[in-house]
């Protein structure tokens, strides 16, 4: 599904191998593609009202969701590289008492490759 992911200060990097059918019969993670995985950690998640991840823009529209009651912690999401004119980017908001804290992640170092490879 993936190769080589890194994920640093300010970007997610790494190689996307083209699923044909998707991950998923219906939903965001149907259809042909390229999918990322990604397992969320952090010292403590109580610490927060919130832990919302997602793609901004989503293709799919589902925006971002919150995992802080996920029991796995995993994410999968299915990248389009550009929505439209915009490049997607990998969002973190983490809420508590009203303040939100916003980490925003570059995808443009991502390898999409596609169904000929």
């Amino acid at each position: 599904m993936q190769a080589n992911v890194e994920v640093t200060d300010n970007a997610i990097t790494g190689t996307l191998h083209f699923i044909e059918g998707g991950l998923a019969p219906s939903g965001p993670l149907a259809g042909d593609g390229n999918f990322l995985a990604l397992k969320f950690s952090a010292t403590n998640w109580n610490a927060y009202d919130t832990a919302k991840v997602g793609l901004v823009p989503s293709a799919s529209g589902m925006g971002l969701v919150d995992i802080k009651s996920d029991p796995d912690k995993n994410g999968v999401f299915k990248i389009a590289g550009m929505v439209g004119d915009t490049p997607q980017r990998f969002k973190v908001e983490l809420t508590k008492d009203g303040v939100v804290q916003t980490k925003v992640y570059d995808l443009s170092g991502l390898v999409l490759e596609d169904d000929s490879v």
